[in-house]
């Protein structure tokens, strides 16, 4: 599945406790997860890490789009 990156980004940051970025990229499985601990705050610390991780390492192609297996 393609996204755009800077959306997922901003999910990441802002609802990652959530896990909404997940659900975006359409890894159902670990959004889920992420909405079953949200309470305890380690989502939103992964979530951060995962924003860091996809602006610096994950290319980008023309349009934006990163891509998720």
């Amino acid at each position: 599945m393609r996204v755009n990156k800077v959306i997922y980004i901003a999910l990441a940051i802002f609802l990652g406790s959530f896990g909404v970025h997940k659900f975006y990229s359409g890894q159902k499985g670990l959004g889920i997860l992420c909405l079953l601990f949200f309470w305890t705050g380690i989502p939103h610390i992964i979530a951060i890490i995962d924003a860091i991780i996809t602006l610096f390492f994950r290319p980008a192609d023309e349009d934006g789009n990163i891509a998720f297996n």
